[in-house]
């Protein structure tokens, strides 16, 4: 494989607090009130959009409204409420060693996914950054894929992998026609990615290295 397309929040980085104190934010304003911050972490992976219509019925109206509180905290503060998961930055200098090009592709806006990597200093490894755009014209993972493969110029799937932590990430690489890696050290569970059909599993950072180089 020699292009490895990798998912941010959940796979990279542990967004947790940030992205569930975002959605406690917007559901307050739409006056449903969550304590619970670990209910929340089900909106860690899918559209933002997408989550919101599914977990609480809102209309296109209110699901806008909601986003838009969603980013209000985000964008302040929410933003800074994450942290690169231990080994992440060896295991990208490992795989820039062993010349693999590394592409991020992840639901989360393009904009903001460039702001995480930068903050962390970690947008160096990376040889393209692509997401999601703000209106959703580009939102679900097996689109955030094919536009990564096709700015990138890459015409052979069979030397592409998808690297993420959850469903999406691994029903959008079957979509594009790519191989895919499940982790369980981010927000989905080993039944939940192998019901998508994860062609591999990685336990922790350091098997994800192993596997990588295998393919």
């Amino acid at each position: 494989m020699d292009y490895v397309l990798i998912d941010l929040d959940g796979t990279i980085t542990n967004p947790k607090e940030g992205i569930t104190k975002s959605v406690q934010y917007a559901l307050k304003a739409m006056s449903i009130y969550i304590d619970d911050l670990d209910s929340l972490t089900k909106h860690i992976g899918p559209p933002l959009r997408e989550g919101f219509m599914e977990h609480y019925g809102f209309n296109q109206e209110e699901v806008e409204r909601a986003v838009e509180k969603y980013r209000e905290y985000y964008g302040e503060k929410g933003i800074h409420e994450n942290e690169v998961y231990d080994g992440m930055e060896r295991l990208l200098t490992r795989l820039k060693q062993a010349g693999k090009y590394l592409i991020v592709a992840t639901s989360k806006p393009e904009e903001l996914a460039v702001k995480v990597l930068e903050s962390f200093h970690l947008e160096h490894y990376f040889d393209d950054i692509c997401g999601a755009t703000f209106d959703d014209r580009r939102a679900s993972k097996d689109a955030v894929i094919k536009y990564a493969m096709e700015k990138n110029s890459i015409t052979n799937p069979e030397r592409v992998v998808m690297v993420g932590d959850r469903k999406y990430d691994i029903l959008g690489a079957k979509e594009a026609g790519i191989a895919s890696i499940g982790v369980l050290y981010g927000f989905g569970s080993e039944e939940e990615l192998k019901e998508a059909g994860a062609d591999r599993i990685a336990a922790t950072v350091d098997d994800l290295y192993d596997i990588i180089i295998e393919l």
